[in-house]
């Protein structure tokens, strides 16, 4: 245990000593701290059984759901994520860390265990009978081959159908799906220098369609992912693979070019969802987008896909088959897509109509007062690893070249000078943004990504109009520049729209003209590439949205600063480098990140690399946010959730009602 939990460890039996925290309250902050069952049963024993952990419906969400104490990673002074190793389960089997959990099931415990239910019900879960949930989401769905998808929107409604091997849980110990078990050097099943890695695959799994799950699936979607012209945007994670060899129908290798210290993150997670062979096969490469799979998946997943209306809704039954034994419970999933994020709020919290509402970008304020007057649901807050901010155009939006714009090949007349750059970043409120915009969800930061702790520079910022001023006085602006006007691009959100006004305010302060856009967050999000108001065209000067990385070695989310990543109209907008920044000096860094092994070169490494981009100032952070969401007080979800995990998409199968 690390010296930061051991003392979170003492606080916390100081806490219970007192009496302030209830068996549910010790619980939860328990399992955050990855302790033991026999610790945490000597924790739970201290409380005594006279509180407030009897599942009653009226204080089911109460000030736990809003997770906002420092070790949930949302909120308070401190919001950092539980320090991550280089290669999780590398020196340790997996069964030694993954559960302790015994609130949450997981299928890392044996695929014959029996599920037990989710706090909020003393019984064994059954597969079926739970009727319909509904979950609503402000940004509407467009595709369900997250591999083609744009946004975390098309993650989540595909994540419903499809798995990946595996997920990497609350503090990095994995939780298997498709994998029968976690590679580790002791069982040969992982190389100690990180050039390759075997999986074991789980038996008896079947697709959606009763085709048995075998290593060629796993195969195949490393060959779809890594074809060029598939223009996958889930590509980087998949980059540092030489090849994938399968060894039987449940085992694959994956051999790295070079030593991978990110090994775990090829198949696991949110970049590592599995496709059928006997499916996408025929649609490797230019026939990508054309596939029918894109709108209607055959997965493996709990459920199984009914109808997708592309933009609006999609419909899912319950998968019969499905390979953990006893769920899911709810029968049918809804995932509403459009709206806004306070109407989505109002339909959980007020009216009762809706049973989750994702990413609610809504002012505290607002939910509050829903939360006390609705009475059908409450907030509740999930850990975060993205950071609102803005982009910056280092392209010219405004100069077309063979039909398209912000092309690589021009640059912008602005924001080419450093200096108009650190203008921009100077005249950011972040403080009042945080406080009046997100409440406890949002902490002030000048660091683009603010997990995994260890790579985290805490990169200072200011609010200051005057040294602003001054920067742009050194290029004579306005007065040297033909045109003024930026145009400031972000998706339909109340806050969001909020937030613009309060950095047009201070823009217009220092000489430019802004003028405000919003685009639906069904087109902004998207993967079209024949809209031109996506984010990856980036048809504008600044824009704004959330980001963060995935895995607790960011080297995937850190392509997006290469040069060979530039979105363009050559790739179909797919590649992660929407800023169409080019520093040469980048690119070394991150192919030494990509093979380094050992821990204290990488913090070398990555301090250097990311120290680069903040000099540079490609991107502004303004918010490091958690995520917010509001459940309906029927539900039993899961609430020990991990930053690592699609939420609540990863957990969905177990939920129940109370």
């Amino acid at each position: 245990m690390s010296e930061r939990s051991t003392i979170q460890l003492d606080e916390l039996w100081e806490q219970i000593s007192r009496g302030g925290l209830s068996r549910r309250d010790v619980l939860r902050r328990a399992l955050a701290l990855g302790l033991s069952a026999p610790v945490i049963a000597g924790l739970l024993a201290a409380c005594g059984g006279d509180d407030d952990d009897d599942d009653d419906d009226d204080d089911s969400g109460g000030d736990d759901a809003t997770a906002t104490s420092d070790d949930s990673g949302a909120g308070g002074d401190d919001p950092t994520a539980t320090e991550a190793p280089a290669a999780p389960g590398a020196n340790a089997d997996a069964t030694a860390t993954a559960d302790a959990r015994a609130s949450e099931p997981t299928a890392t415990e044996g695929d014959e265990d029996e599920p037990t239910a989710t706090e909020g019900s003393s019984e064994p879960m059954t597969r079926g009978g739970g009727g319909k949930v509904t979950l609503l989401y402000w940004q509407a769905p467009t595709i369900l081959n997250m591999h083609l998808g744009q946004g975390t929107k098309d993650f989540h409604a595909g994540g419903v159908i499809l798995e990946p091997l595996a997920y990497l849980g609350v503090n990095e110990e994995p939780q298997l799906l498709l994998a029968a078990e976690w590679p580790s050097v002791e069982a040969g099943t992982l190389d100690p220098d990180g050039l390759f890695v075997v999986w074991k695959l789980k038996e008896g799994v079947v697709w959606h369609d009763g085709e048995p799950f075998t290593a060629e699936d796993v195969r195949l979607t490393w060959e779809y992912v890594t074809n060029p012209d598939t223009t996958a945007t889930t590509l980087a994670t998949f980059e540092a693979v030489e090849s994938v060899e399968v060894i039987d129908d449940l085992t694959v290798q994956v051999n790295f070019t070079e030593p991978n210290p990110a090994w775990f993150d090829v198949f696991v997670g949110s970049n590592g969802y599995i496709i059928p062979s006997h499916i996408m096969s025929e649609f490797v490469g230019e026939a990508a987008r054309d596939a029918p799979f894109n709108l209607a998946p055959i997965g493996t997943g709990p459920f199984k896909l009914n109808t997708f209306n592309p933009g609006d809704t999609v419909l899912y039954d319950i998968n019969e088959d499905y390979h953990i034994e006893g769920v899911p419970f709810f029968d049918e999933v809804e995932i509403k897509g459009g709206g806004d994020a306070t109407s989505a709020a109002r339909a959980v919290m007020v009216t009762g109509e809706a049973d989750w509402a994702w990413n609610l970008q809504v002012e505290p304020e607002i939910l509050d007062q829903m939360e006390a007057e609705g009475g059908q649901g409450v907030q509740v807050a999930t850990p975060g690893t993205s950071a609102e901010r803005i982009f910056i155009n280092f392209a010219d939006p405004n100069v077309e070249v063979d039909g398209a714009f912000s092309e690589p090949t021009t640059t912008h007349p602005i924001w080419q000078h450093k200096q108009a750059r650190e203008a921009l970043n100077l005249a950011i409120q972040r403080d009042v943004i945080a406080t009046q915009l997100y409440g406890a969800a949002g902490v002030p930061t000048g660091d683009n990504m603010n997990v995994p702790a260890r790579f985290k520079l805490n990169w200072p910022w200011e609010y200051n109009m005057d040294a602003a001023a001054e920067k742009l006085a050194e290029i004579d602006f306005p007065a040297a520049f033909d045109n003024t006007t930026i145009l400031y691009q972000t998706s339909v959100n109340s806050v969001r729209q909020k937030n613009q006004e309060i950095v047009k305010q201070d823009l217009e302060t220092l000489g430019f003209t802004v003028e405000l856009k919003s685009v639906d967050s069904g087109v902004y999000f998207s993967s079209d590439a024949g809209n031109p108001d996506t984010l990856a065209h980036f048809y504008a000067d600044i824009q704004m949205y959330t980001n963060g990385p995935s895995s607790p070695y960011p080297i995937a989310w850190a392509a997006r600063f290469r040069t060979d990543q530039i979105a363009e109209q050559a790739n179909n907008w797919a590649l992660t480098n929407s800023m169409r920044y080019n520093n040469p000096d980048y690119d070394p860094l991150h192919d030494r990140a990509k093979t380094s092994i050992d821990e204290d070169e990488q913090l070398e490494i990555w301090t250097e690399m990311l120290g680069l981009v903040y000099e540079d100032i490609v991107e502004v952070p303004i918010v490091w946010r958690g995520g917010a969401a509001a459940v309906h007080n029927r539900i039993a979800w899961v609430e020990d959730v991990s930053p690592w995990q699609p939420t609540p998409i990863d957990q969905l199968m177990y939920w129940t009602l109370k």
